[in-house]
């Protein structure tokens, strides 16, 4: 076993980013020694899981190098952490395939603005993390690099999109990871995989993607084990950048410094199907309840309920689709022939929409953010479902079912997720321990606009109060095709 100055790399890859970051600034360990521990750990897990497809070593060990012998002080932020990337995002002169096979050889020249701030506050970019083909689904997998497993059971799907993302996390791979999130893509993979995932609200965390940066539905943001490693991500993540037109200010007061100082109890609105718009399992819904009613006997107060939710499934179809009639919707004919099925349905939508839905989806938002938001005016969080059931079978694309209820479509057991996004309200999935088959569950929570701060610190309260966090874990191999 390989010795990294004082730690071994499972001993470094146990810890906590935060605490890495420390031994990092302290020079107790060199960016170097830390970035040999991960790639270590990443040809280990690798063959059980295939989170992370493309490396870029060569350029990460020379980053490590720039970083150990630097004198900014930007780069004290992470100090040469290793992270992860998603394939969704340009990174210069690494392979980026947005999981498709008409970009598999794809190199860009530039990197997104979000990484360039990353890398300038001593993030490491190691690899590129597995997606579906342009982040179209909830199950990681396509046809240029083949399915990310869940770690907990690789029989199991990882969610998605970022589930290469969550896997990266959950094995010890890294310990940040970058993700993004249209349906729940953060929130998902990270509810499946046992780890910590941030929707935050738009711009806080970068922009839109290249040729569509107005863009607000779709938002990046950090993935991590812990609540507070997600809110130092974030800080590393925040910040104006004028390349970017939504981007926003980060906070006088770091968000990390919000999760230190929470502590105390919660007043949280619990809905197990948001007035019957999506469906629970029995089991998931016992399981949250069982979660809450622990939060309850330490302190908090949770009470069932939820505002109205008028025109949500058809509001954020129409502003969904936007994106993919935008984005791949208008890639070169060569690119767009490989696209899958389901692809080319989010596409097809978004190119019959008429002007009037998009009017009705502006004033549908608008109704229901001014419902959310004063529904919140007597709640800190409003706490649901990430998903309504726990992950299938990696080899099905979407379920079909929830216990024996039927689902529409293939977005359908995503309707939890549609909430966030159409509001624009920060979001976050947090692990609520283990059900009965051994299997991570994650609970999301709601906050209010702009209430990063406010959200991770009721993140950290119910981390604290049920056992968090949970990883890392080696992966529990049951089934291999």
């Amino acid at each position: 076993m390989a010795s990294y100055a004082k730690f071994t790399g499972p001993e470094l890859s146990a810890k906590e980013a935060h605490e890495v970051v420390g031994l990092l600034r302290r020079r107790e360990i060199s960016p170097s020694e830390l970035l040999s521990a991960a790639y270590d750990r990443i040809e280990a897990v690798e063959p059980a899981v295939n989170a992370m497809p493309t490396l870029c070593r060569q350029r990460a060990e020379a980053e490590a190098r720039h970083i150990a012998n630097s004198t900014d002080s930007a780069s004290t932020m992470l100090c040469g952490l290793p992270i992860s990337i998603k394939d969704l995002t340009n990174v210069a002169g690494v392979r980026t395939t947005m999981g498709s096979k008409g970009l598999a050889e794809h190199i860009p020249q530039e990197s997104d603005p979000l990484v360039l701030r990353l890398e300038a506050r001593g993030g490491i970019v190691t690899g590129k993390t597995n997606t579906p083909e342009f982040g179209a689904g909830a199950n990681t997998f396509n046809a240029v690099f083949g399915m990310t497993r869940n770690p907990w059971d690789t029989s199991k799907n990882a969610g998605g999109s970022s589930g290469g993302a969550a896997v990266s996390l959950a094995t010890g791979e890294v310990w940040l990871a970058h993700g993004s999130d249209l349906a729940g893509s953060l929130r998902t993979p990270a509810a499946y995989c046992g780890v910590v995932g941030l929707r935050p609200s738009p711009g806080i965390a970068g922009g839109g993607p290249g040729p569509i940066k107005f863009h607000r539905e779709g938002v990046q943001g950090p993935m991590a084990r812990s609540v507070r490693d997600c809110a130092l991500f974030l800080d590393a993540m925040a910040g104006f950048d004028p390349r970017s037109p939504i981007s926003y200010p980060p906070p006088s007061d770091p968000y990390e410094d919000a999760v230190t100082r929470a502590e105390g109890s919660l007043r949280i609105a619990y809905t197990p199907d948001m007035n019957g718009f999506a469906v629970t399992s029995k089991a998931m819904d016992e399981h949250l309840r069982a979660a809450l009613l622990r939060l309850e006997r330490a302190g908090s107060i949770v009470e069932e309920a939820c505002p109205p939710l008028p025109d949500l499934d058809r509001t954020y179809r129409v502003l969904r689709s936007m994106l993919w009639a935008a984005l791949p919707g208008r890639a070169p004919t060569e690119v767009q022939c490989h696209f899958k099925g389901t692809l080319r349905e989010n596409i097809e939508f978004g190119k019959a929409i008429t002007i009037e839905d998009v009017y009705d989806a502006q004033h549908g938002r608008t109704r229901i953010f001014d419902n959310l938001v004063g529904f919140l005016e007597n709640f800190d969080v409003l706490a649901c479902p990430v998903v309504g059931l726990m992950p299938g079978p990696i080899e099905e694309e979407y379920p079909t079912h929830v216990d024996d209820v039927p689902l529409d479509d293939y977005i359908s057991w995503l309707r939890f997720s549609y909430l966030a996004t159409v509001t624009g309200l920060p979001a976050i999935s947090v692990p609520v321990g283990l059900n009965e088959d051994g299997l991570p569950v994650g609970l999301q929570l709601i906050g209010q606009p702009r209430g990063e701060a406010a959200l991770l610190a009721a993140a950290r309260i119910v981390e604290a109060n049920l056992g968090g966090p949970l990883g890392p874990i080696d992966p529990i191999v049951t089934h291999r095709c």
